[in-house]
């Protein structure tokens, strides 16, 4: 077993977010059965979970690259964001923070007229911006140039003039005991703010953010209205979420 091709394997499901099993066959000119053992060896490590036909980043101890958390959980975002985009409606004004999930919200209200959008999300304004129906109102700070995000005082200054309708907020992990978790603790400072700024707050998160570990603690399920996901982890998690009176809509439940 190859060190060097371990860590390339790794490098490329960092930039990624997923590898093929067919894929790095063609890159190593190595045997499938090679590849298999090499992707054996990184997810008993840790450091990549195996999926059908391949392996994704586990990303238990840092963040993913911008790129790659788009494209991982591609169509259960979309799925998310056509979901928040019916709880919205025309004439509302909402916050959006920083993610990928968020994003594929903002798509999603591409068809709605006369909504106010604030947001710390540079990609968020930008998918919003051609819509004249809509206001987008953009904060001012810090911007993080791996993901658009704008981050700071000056950023959680700017929310705190707000008092909105909605707030559709993602987080990079989800704990079994409620916590909000992300990495970056200035981007968590904006997050709480646009919590606390909110009538209805709603998050938006798949369910690979349920494998997910991150350092800094955004707040506790319980200061959320609404929770929108492909799917809940386990029953035990439903019922905490539901004796905190959260509303919990599941898009691919059975």
């Amino acid at each position: 077993m190859s060190a060097v091709r371990l860590q390339d394997i790794l490098n490329l499901a960092k930039s990624q977010g997923v590898v093929t099993v067919d894929d790095l066959t063609e890159r190593f000119e190595v045997t499938p059965q090679t590849i298999r053992k090499d992707l054996n060896q990184l997810c008993e490590e840790g450091t990549l979970l195996r999926t059908h036909g391949g392996a994704r980043i586990a990303s238990n101890i840092e963040n993913v690259a911008y790129e790659a958390r788009r494209i991982l959980a591609g169509d259960e975002k979309r799925a998310i964001g056509e979901t928040v985009a019916k709880m919205v409606p025309n004439g509302s004004s909402l916050f959006m923070n920083i993610g990928t999930t968020t994003e594929s919200c903002a798509h999603a209200l591409l068809q709605h007229r006369d909504l106010m959008v604030i947001t710390n999300n540079i990609n968020v304004a930008s998918i919003l911006r051609p819509c004249e129906a809509n206001k987008v109102i953009i904060a001012s700070g810090e911007v993080r140039s791996t993901d658009g995000g704008i981050v700071g005082e000056s950023a959680v200054d700017f929310i705190g003039q707000f008092k909105v309708d909605y707030a559709i907020i993602g987080a990079s992990g989800l704990d079994n005991d409620g916590a909000l978790l992300d990495f970056d603790y200035r981007e968590v400072k904006v997050s709480q703010a646009i919590i606390e700024n909110a009538r209805h707050v709603i998050l938006v998160a798949d369910s690979s953010k349920h494998e997910r570990v991150a350092p800094v603690r955004i707040g506790h399920v319980s200061q959320i209205d609404s929770f929108v996901t492909d799917v809940c982890p386990n029953d035990e998690y439903r019922s905490m979420l539901k004796s905190f009176d959260v509303d919990v809509t599941e898009t691919n439940a059975s």
